[in-house]
């Protein structure tokens, strides 16, 4: 079992850049691949981004690409979302998630294949 932490989030203005962390416990993390969600009000839980349990492999929500970064440090326990050009519509509530993996080269990206997840953690564009 694994417990997630994010923090990061707060208010950026747009065009502007966050990074956001997602602190795990245990001593299996890279045992998980691992993705970020958001949820914006009144909206579904959409799928931001992922990496495999070694963070070689990465995939992006077409809104994201090119903007935003996933990566993970396995020594620290610890996912990441660097968050750059941030847009208006990037307000959210974002999630990490983690599932258990037992190969190098899986990612997934529907919410519902994941295990685990965090508390969210909120991000605030001001125009």
């Amino acid at each position: 079992q694994v417990q997630l932490v994010e923090s990061g989030g707060g208010l950026v203005q747009a065009g502007g850049s966050l990074r956001l962390s997602c602190a795990a416990s245990g001593r299996t993390f890279s045992s998980y691949a691992m993705g970020w969600f958001r949820q914006a009000p009144g909206r579904e839980r959409e799928f931001v981004a992922a990496c495999t349990r070694n963070g070689r492999s990465t995939a992006y929500a077409d809104s994201v690409k090119g903007r935003f970064t996933i990566s993970r440090d396995n020594a620290k326990n610890t996912l990441y979302l660097q968050m750059n050009s941030l847009k208006p519509e990037d307000t959210a509530a974002y999630y990490c998630a983690a599932k258990r993996s037992f190969a190098d080269y899986f990612y997934y990206t529907r919410s519902s294949e994941y295990d685990y997840w965090g508390q969210g953690t909120q991000v605030t564009l001001s125009s």
